[in-house]
């Protein structure tokens, strides 16, 4: 496994190179955000772990462009930050996960387990890589979402996932804690409001104000229907 580190703190880089070389893990540290960004562009990863303040270029806007560059490489950010909207913001511009400062190298070992099995899976999952329904058309291969034949270009990386789950299984019924094990690899302990967020940007994103397509079924979750239709009046 290669692992593509942008940290400044050079203790948090010696106890993870360290950590790493026991576990036979090629890991490269670099410990400035532009550096980091262009290291990425030249070189392939399993997974990159990138502290959320970085000199030269932050980690928020690295998971940025990553994500603008289509990439969907396993991203875990380091933050020292501990408010539910900090983390949430993460995992909206593409992390797939966060640790908090201080952590152990075992449970970053763990965080790194996860998102490298959810993307596994999320490779794997089905031979079918194109979906179409009444009023969408996927592509697992491209990433990409038409809505009527028209293209929705603003989605992030997890929406994706997200709404290809949903679509792999209409009028299915998934409580918060289904989605986040199924579609994030693995449970938020106490960050369910994330799949709520997800939601709310899907409804603004794909289905209109008569069909939102993304049901709420009170005291148990979601569920993905076209064939529902609300009354505007």
């Amino acid at each position: 496994m290669k692992i593509l580190v942008i940290e400044d703190n050079e203790s948090v880089c010696s106890m993870l190179e360290m950590f790493f070389s026991k576990e036979g893990i090629d890991g490269q540290f670099i410990n400035d955000g532009i550096e980091g960004y262009n290291t990425y562009k030249n070189g392939t990863f399993d997974v990159i772990i990138v502290d959320w303040m970085l000199p030269g270029m932050d980690g928020v806007t690295i998971c940025r462009k990553i994500r603008a560059d289509k990439s969907t490489v396993p991203i875990i950010m380091l933050t020292a930050k501990d408010s539910e909207s900090d983390q949430v913001l993460g995992l909206e511009l593409g992390a797939d996960d966060y640790v908090t400062k201080p952590f152990s190298p075992l449970a970053l070992m763990a965080r790194i387990k996860a998102v490298t099995r959810r993307y596994s899976q999320t490779t794997e999952l089905n031979e079918t890589n194109f979906l179409e329904t009444q009023f969408l058309k996927i592509s697992r291969e491209t990433r990409e979402v038409f809505l009527n034949n028209v293209l929705i270009s603003n989605l992030t990386p997890k929406e994706f996932d997200l709404l290809y789950y949903f679509v792999q299984h209409p009028r299915q019924v998934f409580s918060r804690e289904q989605l986040l094990e199924r579609v994030w690899g693995y449970q938020f302990y106490g960050d369910e409001r994330t799949v709520d967020v997800h939601i709310k940007r899907l409804r603004k994103k794909v289905g209109t104000d008569n069909q939102p397509f993304f049901h709420t079924v009170w005291g148990v979750g979601y569920k993905f229907d076209e064939s529902v239709e609300v009354n505007a009046n």
